[in-house]
């Protein structure tokens, strides 16, 4: 038996059972547990939400002792060795006398980084890490960069024409791309906590930034309107349930359901939506916005949305800044592209220069 592949198996098993979690474990990361003896799987779980136990903690505590004995736990996420809301996974793996450990990457969290591994192998357990480590990291990138940068993660989802163009000069963008590449959007919304736009996006499209598809969630909704321009009857100002952020820095008074911020800079503004438990960002805006979170590098990926159009004149993807020299402009990586009918979509994350 060709145990790579078989630790592969159960891994992918994780991810799949990770994801459950969503957008209720925030901001702890995603997590799945898969627990084998003899080649087969005899428990299986994830984290549920905030403050619940973990996904190892789960799939151990509805098992037997007899059969965790000698099994092989298997994880997308180093086991914690420390307490926090809940005990150290890595000790109850220890107690339960399971075997063997197979996990896909060291948690980035400091208070764990490495230490649950060596609490395991000190332990006499026999640990294998770093299995589909790229796949583990691209399911929790959230997470890393709540984690080490204590920012929202942030990607920005763009329409354009083969022009790149995202709207006509007098703002009309109804529709670029197609009834397919639309509810890949729903879905997107749907994964991300919240939804920025900005206030040009609202007077000309007034939004409702909703996810309208079957089981969907809303997304928070941030507005940027600095200088208090917009009508408080614009959709995305409805008082639906859904929580309600304007960055304003005029004196506008707002009902008691909407959240008002000020705004100085990107940056600031990202570590002030930190602070409120915004932990993921999804950007549908205009050129000026999207230039202004990029410039800043706060922007970690791109949805690009392409189609078959040509304009020849309208408003740009991005504008606000222009480099002079093509080595100075702004480089991409792990670009996956998708065909939704004549539409392309473009996904991919961007690496700025230190």
């Amino acid at each position: 038996m060709d145990l790579s592949k078989e630790d592969e198996k159960y891994i992918k098993k994780c991810f799949s059972l990770a994801k459950k979690g969503k957008l209720n474990v925030l901001p702890n990361p995603l997590v799945g547990c898969v627990i084998v003896r003899d080649n087969k799987i005899i428990s299986e779980d994830f984290h549920k939400k905030i403050g619940s136990f973990h996904a190892e903690r789960n799939a151990i505590l509805k098992t037997k002792d007899e059969l965790l004995k000698n099994s092989t736990l298997y994880c997308n996420l180093e086991p914690c060795s420390h307490y926090g809301k809940t005990p150290p996974c890595a000790d109850l793996i220890i107690e339960k006398k399971i075997k063997r450990v197979v996990f896909s990457m060291f948690d980035p969290n400091k208070k764990v980084d490495g230490k649950g591994y060596k609490k395991l192998k000190d332990a006499g357990i026999e640990v294998v890490a770093g299995v589909l480590e790229k796949e583990a990291k691209e399911i929790n990138k959230v997470f890393i960069k709540n984690i080490t940068k204590n920012l929202p993660y942030v990607a920005i989802k763009t329409a354009v024409t083969l022009d790149s163009k995202i709207a006509t000069q007098n703002y009309c963008s109804k529709w670029i791309t197609n009834e397919l590449s639309r509810n890949c959007v729903m879905k997107l919304r749907s994964s991300y906590q919240a939804i920025l736009t900005g206030s040009n996006t609202v007077f000309y499209d007034n939004p409702r930034l909703t996810s309208r598809i079957k089981g969907g969630i809303d997304p928070i909704r941030i507005v940027m309107d600095r200088k208090g321009i917009l009508d408080l009857k614009s959709n995305v100002f409805n008082d639906d349930g859904t929580r309600v952020i304007v960055i304003d820095n005029t004196k506008k008074k707002y009902p008691s359901y909407i959240e008002k911020i000020g705004f100085s800079t990107v940056y600031d503004l990202m570590k002030t939506l930190y602070s409120m438990n915004i932990y993921s960002i999804l950007v549908e805006s205009g050129g000026k916005l999207n230039s202004a979170i990029i410039k800043s590098k706060m922007a970690d990926e791109i949805y690009q949305f392409i189609a078959p159009k040509i304009l020849g004149g309208g408003l740009d993807f991005v504008s606000g800044f222009c480099f002079q020299k093509i080595d100075e402009s702004i480089k991409t990586e792990n670009l996956k592209i998708k065909r939704f009918n004549e539409d392309i979509l473009l996904n991919y994350k961007l690496v700025y220069d230190k």
